[in-house]
């Protein structure tokens, strides 16, 4: 099955990881939620060409909260934990990993070749801005959420065939999660507005922003105005796909991931 739990190591930064495959290191780091095991299907197709590291984000899977706070406490575990692989590696994030990728890389240029960010929100509308914070205002740290609104919003409210799988994934998940892990890290993702122009000015590496057409929160438009404002960034939207794009529609997500990654070995190889 796709969304099989796989084998752990623990890595540096106290935070455990999945590796395969062979090559240039690979780095991809999940949402709010979830676990390594997100990146599987997408893992699986980059494989042949990287050695993928797949991460389990503080207070998730089974990475230790261990404190961690404020988004810089996130990125500043996987500063730790990149700074054990040969230089340079290739960087993706999905959504709250995504805000992390981001500025791993605008924090760490020399060691992170290439950067994507997907389904990662930018400038949120008001409206957006106090939904996202009325949810995490509710939380507990105590017990894990219900999960059923989040797969609502995730996969819409009655998925078939292989994305019902993957909602039934997500759903062992979010009810497996540490309370405290999930609350905390909600809790940033809804504070956080996205990169700031700052940050991403000093992307100076090839930056990919992907999205699907059918997220409503993480828009194509806010990919379009975040890669329009890195020096080498591109946008692509996947249609018919939403939120859940790396589960959902992982051939479209690897194929693009693949072609950032190449473009930077390339251009180092020449």
């Amino acid at each position: 099955m796709t969304w099989t739990t796989r084998q752990r190591s623990e890595g540096a930064g106290a935070l455990a990881y999945c590796v395969e495959g062979r090559g240039p290191a690979v780095v991809l780091i999940h949402g709010v939620g979830l676990r390594a095991e997100a990146w599987n299907a997408v893992s699986q197709a980059l494989t042949p060409d990287f050695t993928v590291y797949t991460l389990d984000m503080p207070g998730h899977g089974a990475s230790p909260l261990a404190g961690a706070a404020q988004l810089n406490d996130y990125v500043a575990r996987v500063l730790t934990f990149i700074h054990t692989l040969d230089a340079p590696i290739y960087l993706a994030g999905h959504s709250m990993g995504a805000m992390v990728a981001v500025e791993v890389a605008a924090q760490a240029p020399e060691k992170v070749a290439a950067v994507a960010g997907l389904n990662t929100i930018y400038r949120r509308s008001a409206e957006a801005a106090a939904a996202v914070q009325s949810r995490a205002a509710a939380l507990t740290h105590l017990s894990a959420p219900d999960p059923t609104p989040t797969l609502a919003r995730w996969f819409g409210a009655a998925p078939s065939g292989a994305t019902a799988e993957a909602a039934a994934a997500c759903r062992s998940w979010l009810t497996q999660v540490d309370p405290d892990g999930y609350a905390t890290a909600y809790g940033i993702f809804a504070r956080h507005n996205g990169p700031s122009e700052e940050r991403l000015q000093r992307l100076q590496m090839p930056t990919l922003f992907q999205t699907g057409a059918e997220d409503p929160n993480s828009t194509p438009g806010m990919s379009q105005a975040m890669a329009a404002k890195a020096s080498f960034g591109q946008a692509l939207t996947v249609p018919g796909a939403a939120h859940m794009m790396p589960m959902t529609h992982p051939e479209a997500v690897a194929e693009a991931l693949h072609s950032c990654f190449t473009r930077r070995f390339q251009a180092d190889a020449d």
